[in-house]
């Protein structure tokens, strides 16, 4: 294995694996051989983090493969891939993770292959191992505006039934037995729709799922179920109001005024945070209206949540029934388990080393790590209009979506959106630098999907 034993600022960037002398002596024509000389590898460190096995990679060295009926089979390495498919023995059917599939008749051996998943409620980290090695990393990080969407879309709806006042009220369907709020669901089928992608590359034997190890609000109240988790202990915000005015002495905590009109602010806007005590302010109007304006701030710590035990605990027995319901061997462990394994292995904590670290993780050979990322599916809109509102909203999705791949003179770009009516591609390139083309120069390349592979 080539190691770079000393770094120069006059090494190119774009050099290829090719050792050479950085000698003075040694570059001069005349000289032949210079006695007790040293040559040092030239190799930038772009090229050598090149195919090297290790949780390093730059370049994933595993390729995954399917039978002729779809089916996974055991992933196999670049090279003999690329004899397959020069001898047409397989086809590409998947680029991003590279994956091919046999046209001919093969034996089906497999080896044991534990998909273990660390679920979360912003990132999920995931590793499939054998006895040997890891053949899969990734950690996904999942969206985080679907509570700031769905309140977004409830603004409008109500907007509508006001002015449709003479309409029947639907009915309430949200004292069903077992239902869950859409941000929730959401989470749940994020983990759900990712553990399927794998388990559609490689031929996993046991599924072994990380849940929170304790449920914050059933221990303050042993009793609660349902749709009671959304209500929480202050359900009725005037009590918990009064509460907080009498808490703050009835002064504004910017100016200390008591004899003139107050408001109960939120420290963490109601979209994200809670109605809570802890995230409430007593603010007089005036610096209510001055703090929203963005005038003053406050010297306040936002209340520390814990939204992602929450999410665990109300769908940790939803997202194992429907994950058993799918598979055989679904199994469940706890954090302090992973914990556990993780400081035995010496790892650092992250999202990869925590399900690398569950079930039988130990001596295996680390893997090329993927970090993928969740996204809307269609922007439909990129633009507000002159008069600083949103267009209507377009019903029927655009062929093109974020973070598609186009080519436009055979440069690759990143999609961010369409306008004007689907005529111009906003895109980007490697540099992060924005910009517009015509859809007819745009040449379509590949589609991630509803996860970005980075």
């Amino acid at each position: 294995m080539q190691k770079l034993q000393a770094k120069f600022k006059n090494t190119p960037k774009d050099a290829s694996l090719v050792p050479c002398s950085v000698n003075s002596s040694l570059n001069k024509e005349e000289t032949l051989s210079v006695k007790d000389k040293i040559l040092t590898c030239n190799n930038p460190e772009e090229n050598l983090h090149q195919h090297r096995g290790g949780s390093s990679l730059r370049v994933s060295n595993i390729v995954y493969v399917l039978n002729m009926r779809g089916q996974p089979l055991m992933p196999t390495t670049p090279r003999k891939a690329r004899i397959l498919l020069q001898s047409k023995k397989a086809k590409v059917v998947k680029r991003i993770p590279f994956t091919i599939q046999l046209t001919y008749q093969t034996g089906e051996s497999k080896q044991l292959i534990d998909l273990c998943v660390d679920s979360g409620y912003k990132h999920i980290g995931l590793s499939a191992k054998t006895s040997k090695n890891e053949v899969f990393s990734a950690d996904i990080k999942l969206r985080d505006n679907i509570k700031q969407l769905l309140a977004e879309r409830s603004m409008y709806r109500r907007n509508k039934r006001n002015r449709l006042w003479y309409r029947k009220s639907r009915f309430n369907n949200r004292g069903k037995e077992g239902w869950f709020p859409p941000s929730i669901m959401n989470k749940i089928n994020s983990h759900i729709n990712i553990i399927d992608k794998i388990c559609f590359l490689l031929p996993i034997t046991n599924i072994i799922v990380e849940t929170a190890s304790f449920d914050i609000q059933k221990i303050k109240n042993p009793d609660i179920q349902g749709k009671e988790y959304q209500e929480g202990p202050q359900k009725d915000f005037d009590n918990v109001k009064a509460y907080v005015l009498y808490r703050d002495e009835y002064q504004c905590q910017y100016c200390k005024k008591s004899d003139i009109k107050l408001h109960v602010h939120h420290i963490e806007s109601r979209q994200t945070g809670t109605n809570n005590p802890d995230n409430l302010i007593t603010l007089c109007e005036k610096h209510h209206r001055d703090l929203h304006d963005g005038k003053i701030k406050l010297n306040v710590k936002k209340p520390k949540g814990f939204r992602n035990q929450t999410f665990m605990s109300i769908a940790r027995n939803k997202m194992m029934e429907m994950l058993r319901k799918r598979y055989n061997n679904v199994q469940e462990t706890f954090g302090y388990i992973t914990k556990a394994n993780r400081l035995s292995l010496g790892l650092e904590k992250s999202h990869i080393n925590d399900a690398f670290s569950i079930g039988n993780g130990n001596i295996q050979t680390r893997c090329f790590s993927n970090i993928i990322v969740q996204k809307r599916r269609n922007n439909r809109c990129l633009q507000i209009n002159r008069n600083g509102f949103k267009p209507s909203i377009r019903r029927k999705k655009s062929k093109l979506q974020p973070g598609d791949l186009v080519k436009v003179k055979n440069i690759l770009y990143n999609v961010v959106g369409m306008f004007n009516k689907g005529t111009y591609v906003r895109v980007k390139n490697n540099m992060n630098k924005i910009l517009n083309f015509n859809i007819k120069k745009i040449n379509w390349e590949y589609s991630f999907g509803g996860f970005v592979w980075n």
